[in-house]
């Protein structure tokens, strides 16, 4: 890898370090990797793809390629394809050519677009693959050692930045709700005063109210919180 590659590939991990720290929707976070992980690696498609635990199959998330049919939604399950098989064994994966590989589902999709050679690396934390990341050229090439070992050190830096990415949303969640259970207690310990309800019945009060009004539980509580000050 010459010395101009080179500081690309630092250039992306700096990019991606920012992000794990930073508070930018998933989305947004997955664009940014495909774009500094092709300018890095010189790649004419760079394509990330994530894993869900539950069905055991991986979904294209991101993509730099600007092509309408790469851009359709699609997934391969853990073991198919080059996609699957990567997550499914954790190493990286070379195809010097994808449309003499027999492991590559798409090569109708891939002659159409003129690309050739690939390199897929699994995105892992503490062990655990998360997604795939995968980089094609438009000409033969071989992918050398170092090539190979940044672009892991990349794809495992972007999957920190996707971890704590969902991290942060589930802990919104969770602390989301959180409030609106303390809101609708403080809500039903009113109800119970005012209305002489037992707790069973002050909630379900609040559920109705919510049902009838179509607003959500949170916001009948808050009515009735707000009905207290007055």
């Amino acid at each position: 890898m010459d010395t101009q590659s080179y500081d690309k590939t630092i250039e992306a991990l700096t990019i991606i370090s920012r992000a794990i720290t930073s508070d930018q929707y998933l989305e947004d976070i997955l664009k940014l990797i495909v774009l500094v992980t092709a300018e890095a690696m010189n790649s004419q498609v760079c394509s990330l793809w994530l894993l869900e635990d539950k069905t055991q199959s991986l979904t294209i998330r991101a993509t730099q390629s600007i092509n309408r049919e790469y851009l359709k939604k699609r997934s391969l399950k853990v073991g198919e394809g080059v996609v699957g098989y990567v997550a499914q064994h954790n190493k990286p994966y070379i195809s010097s050519n994808v449309l003499d590989d027999p492991r590559f589902k798409e090569k109708a999709l891939a002659r159409k677009m003129g690309l050739i050679s690939m390199l897929s690396v699994p995105m892992s934390v503490r062990e655990r693959v998360i997604g795939v990341i995968n980089c094609y050229t438009s000409v033969p090439h071989h992918f050398t050692e170092t090539e190979q070992n940044l672009f892991t050190t990349v794809a495992n830096q972007a999957a920190v930045a996707i971890f704590n990415t969902e991290l942060m949303v589930k802990s919104r969640v969770i602390q989301e709700e959180l409030e609106n259970r303390k809101l609708v207690e403080k809500a039903k310990d009113i109800l119970i005063r005012r209305r002489h309800l037992n707790g069973e019945d002050a909630y379900r009060w609040i559920q109705k109210r919510s049902m009838d009004s179509r607003k959500s539980m949170r916001e009948v509580a808050e009515a009735v919180l707000l009905s207290e000050e007055i």
